[in-house]
């Protein structure tokens, strides 16, 4: 299944896709924020992988490959909506990572409208959330722009800062557009 938005495609990923799921999930500097660090073994981009491709195979959607729509073939990030579990249940939650050179240019955004909508048009779920790390105030942003407000936090690091948990109802999202 593929999606596009006015820049993006976002589609099923692949095992294709491999060396780019590594290159972004890798390097250091997509991972600042991320508690576990980059990936350090193509053994591991392998099992996230084989694990999103599980999820899109039981469940007909989850992580998306994204690229340009004018460089279809070069994957800038991967990032979408799928089943975790926290704050004592299985939620849907939506989550991202760009490679760098994809930073600063709204694609996040893009790509959270996109998933939202998705999941309230298509999935036709009542709500969405997100989990992002106090200090990464890039993706606070994002998440706020996407209509996702800060609703309770959750001690998911042992000895740092609880993360703040975002959730977008689809409720709320169908009034604000009308």
């Amino acid at each position: 299944m593929q999606r596009t938005t006015e820049r993006l495609i976002l589609r099923a990923p692949t095992l294709g896709d491999l060396d780019s799921l590594f290159a972004i999930y890798g390097d250091p500097a997509t991972n600042q924020f991320n508690p576990s660090g980059p990936l350090s073994r193509i053994g591991q981009a392998q099992s996230l992988l084989e694990g999103w491709l599980a999820h899109w195979q039981s469940e007909g959607y989850g992580q998306w490959a994204i690229t340009m729509r004018e460089r279809p073939d070069r994957v800038i990030g991967f990032g979408g909506i799928d089943a975790r579990w926290y704050l004592d249940v299985v939620r849907l939650n939506l989550g991202y990572r760009f490679a760098v050179q994809a930073w600063g240019q709204g694609y996040a955004t893009e790509l959270s409208q996109a998933a939202l909508d998705f999941a309230f048009t298509e999935l036709v779920v009542p709500e969405v959330f997100a989990v992002v790390r106090p200090q990464h105030h890039a993706s606070i942003r994002v998440l706020e722009k996407a209509g996702m407000q800060r609703i309770d936090t959750l001690n998911d690091v042992p000895g740092q800062a609880p993360s703040l948990v975002y959730r977008a109802s689809r409720d709320e999202v169908v009034s604000r557009e009308q």
